[in-house]
């Protein structure tokens, strides 16, 4: 249990750099496949190949340590 413990404060830490970081930089690069409306009075981002390729990186990370 105590594995689990550590995970989540890892995973909160991570998130929270995150968070910081595309909050501070708002101009990221896009990567092509990447969702992105921008409409008068309304914009919307969704990040559906960052979100896939940060998933393939962090089950590499997670499987190597």
């Amino acid at each position: 249990m105590e594995d689990i413990g550590k995970l989540f404060s890892v995973l909160g830490i991570v998130f929270l750099l995150l968070g910081l970081i595309f909050n501070i930089i708002p101009n990221l690069p896009r990567i092509p496949g990447d969702i992105y409306f921008d409409k008068a009075g309304f914009k919307i981002y969704i990040p559906f190949t960052s979100s896939i390729l940060l998933s393939v990186i962090l089950i590499l990370l997670f499987n190597l340590w």
